[in-house]
């Protein structure tokens, strides 16, 4: 519990005003940064017991400003299992974030298309998650600040935000999907047959991240809502190799209507 205090009361120190909602930028995605004012960035290799990233797509710091006039912090980038993390590292800036009063949280990430209807380049608002890995990111000792022990899960990604999102990206003129995530260890992509039974127990996107920080904030109670970036068809799918240059370029080409999407949701939240 004393790293998680210890870390918040450094970021507290310096960002004294606050906020009360904070957005986890995904691979490629960190184009939103522009949009801050008033800000003031901080390593993670400076926050007391930070995980430090070590995906060259991730920057990997923490901000806190304005976009759109709304106080926000911004994670510029995560750390991942598939980097040797525990899922309780990857999920540390989310236990951090509830000390700090954080509420609402937004977490995006790049994913692959799973579903039919999903085309690259679409976002996807999640509406649940799949997750069948023997490890959770509140293992451990039960630390009451951060909730129950037991917890429920069945609105884990809050439906008033994803509505707000879905409502945000009709009024983009953007296709409105929601769907499915399922979380998968990597670094390797998956492999076909993979793909294959994810989609037959309901999977629609999949990717490497987001579902323990998913986890961390419904023990927290917060409200939490994920979006997808379809940036490749999942395996199988396309005969095309899977490749990360490929889903960071991607993120990138989506970066303009994504940092409009998430400006026009942080609006109405």
């Amino acid at each position: 519990m004393e790293q998680y205090k210890q870390a918040a009361d450094f970021l507290r120190g310096r960002f004294p005003n606050g906020a009360d909602t904070a957005v986890v930028l995904g691979s490629g995605l960190d184009g939103f940064t522009a949009r801050v004012r008033e800000g003031y960035a901080v390593p993670y290799c400076d926050i007391p017991h930070a995980p430090g990233t070590t995906n060259q797509a991730h920057k990997g710091e923490l901000l806190c400003g304005r976009v759109e006039g709304r106080p926000v912090y911004i994670l510029s980038g995560r750390v991942h299992a598939y980097e040797g993390y525990s899922l309780a590292d990857t999920a540390f800036f989310v236990r951090v974030l509830h000390l700090l009063g954080v509420k609402n949280l937004i977490l995006t990430n790049a994913a692959g298309g799973i579903a039919p209807e999903l085309s690259v380049g679409d976002f996807m608002c999640i509406s649940d998650h799949l997750y069948f890995f023997d490890d959770s990111p509140v293992r451990g000792p039960h630390l009451p600040a951060f909730g129950p022990r037991f917890f429920d899960m069945s609105n884990a990604y809050d439906k008033s935000l994803r509505q707000t999102a879905l409502a945000v990206i009709k009024e983009l003129h953007l296709p409105p999907r929601e769907g499915v995530y399922a979380y998968m260890p990597g670094p390797q992509y998956e492999t076909p047959a993979e793909i294959r039974a994810l989609r037959a127990l309901g999977a629609d996107a999949v990717g490497m991240s987001t579902v323990a920080e998913a986890i961390a904030a419904a023990q927290c109670g917060m409200r939490t809502l994920g979006i997808s970036c379809i940036t490749n068809p999942a395996a199988g799918i396309s005969l095309t190799p899977l490749s990360d240059d490929d889903v960071t370029e991607t993120a990138a080409r989506r970066s303009e209507d994504f940092i409009r999407l998430l400006c026009g949701i942080l609006t109405k939240i």
